[in-house]
């Protein structure tokens, strides 16, 4: 007689148990399918938004209103392709080829400052025929790799002696000064809190995160001071209604939005303020486009998905340092921090809670390069996760023998 195998949880009780990994996983399915069904998801809801928020752009500009929707599909499909070839990649030579990532994203940004597209002021763009890269993005993952693979041969260094501490910061500081230069603040304080994090979570001592704190932050707000457009987005961020033609004019369409969308929203693809009202609307307003047409309701549904998102992947860094793998571990961690963290600033500045940073919404927004990377990360979680699991179903299987 078989036995039948519920595959889904009977309560929301189990449901956040499986999401938080409080429950005993089962190791011999290896594979994590929270992490998987999460991801897809966020994918299918992006696209979804991405189709309604960006068709009057997509005519204003083109004369085709499917022009964003086919190229984001063409996107999603390069996700596929991530997908297919990162999984089989091991993570030891994610942790071997760390530093040859790093450097490839030097040269990266080097190329940039000679070579690199400018859209509305900004050179952040390599561009290959009709695909532009934004290297910014590529370089978050690759410093986190190279930072994760340096806490695993210098941990001790790092825990133990100040210079251990802070080497890892000189390189970020030099990767920040080349992000600067295109510029863009909000990717470099992304890096940061995740710099910051990865290295508390490896156990360095509280009095070099409070040097390390009180610095980050100073030099933040003295960017901000000597940068007019920075100041300009600070002072409107706080009374975006005393120039809301001018300055505030992005935040005060944003705040529309989430003011029509009332509890239900408008229904979906019944936004006003994408028609032509508020910029960016499908890339870094798009949260706020999802607020209008799906409401208080589907802003929570979106922003519980990410909060597990982030949660999964800060338990599968956990579970992978129990289990010994160290950098997988320490990456996981940092790739948890980092969605967390950017889905906050984003949703913060739609919603007039933070300055307008221009970051995308993970794994929502539409752009390639975010999409790409972001899904190349969410592959590594994968990756860790299935090398933990084997490594018990063999340990396992080796104790029964």
């Amino acid at each position: 007689m078989t036995q039948s195998v519920n595959l889904f949880p009977t309560s929301l009780a189990a449901v956040w148990q499986e999401i938080t990994g409080s429950n005993k996983p089962n190791d011999t399915l290896l594979y994590d399918r929270v992490l998987f069904t999460l991801v897809i998801t966020l994918l299918l809801i992006g696209f979804v938004i991405v189709a309604s928020a960006s068709m009057p752009e997509g005519q204003r500009l083109t004369g085709n209103p499917f022009h964003f929707i086919q190229r984001h599909a063409f996107y999603l499909m390069g996700c596929v392709a991530i997908l297919v070839i990162g999984l089989q990649i091991p993570m030891e030579k994610w942790q071997k080829h760390s530093s040859l990532l790093l450097l490839a994203t030097f040269v990266a940004l080097v190329l940039v400052m000679f070579v690199g597209k400018t859209v509305n002021g900004s050179t952040r763009w390599l561009s290959f025929g009709p695909i532009n890269i934004q290297v910014s993005e590529l370089a978050k993952l690759g410093f986190f790799s190279y930072l994760a693979a340096y806490i695993v041969r210098r941990h001790a260094e790092v825990v133990e002696h100040a210079k251990g501490f802070y080497k890892p910061l000189g390189v970020f500081l030099i990767l920040a000064g080349m992000i600067l230069s295109q510029p863009d603040l909000g990717t470099v304080i992304v890096m940061f809190v995740a710099t910051v994090g990865m290295l508390f979570l490896a156990g360095a001592k509280l009095r070099d995160f409070f040097v390390l704190i009180l610095g980050g932050v100073a030099l933040i707000v003295g960017l901000i001071i000597v940068s007019p457009y920075r100041m300009k987005r600070v002072t409107s961020f706080l009374d975006p209604w005393k120039d809301p033609f001018g300055d505030g004019y992005q935040l005060t369409q944003s705040l529309m939005a989430f003011g029509r969308g009332d509890w239900l929203g408008q229904g979906l693809g019944n936004s006003i303020q994408k028609l032509e009202y508020l910029p960016e609307a499908h890339t870094d307003f798009i949260f706020a486009i999802w607020a209008e047409e799906m409401g208080l309701v589907g802003v929570t549904i979106l922003l519980l998905l990410q909060l597990c998102l982030a949660l999964r992947a800060l338990y599968i860094g956990s579970k992978a340092l129990t289990a010994g793998q160290a950098y997988g571990g320490y990456l996981a961690l940092g790739i948890g921090i980092w969605i967390s963290f950017q889905t906050a600033v984003n949703t913060g500045a739609a919603s007039g809670m933070l300055p307008t940073k221009g970051l995308t919404l993970p794994l929502i927004s539409y752009g390639g390069s975010s999409l790409w990377v972001m899904m190349l990360a969410m592959v590594a979680l994968l990756r860790i996760d299935h090398e933990r699991r084997l490594s018990s179903v063999q340990a396992t299987q080796r104790g029964n023998q």
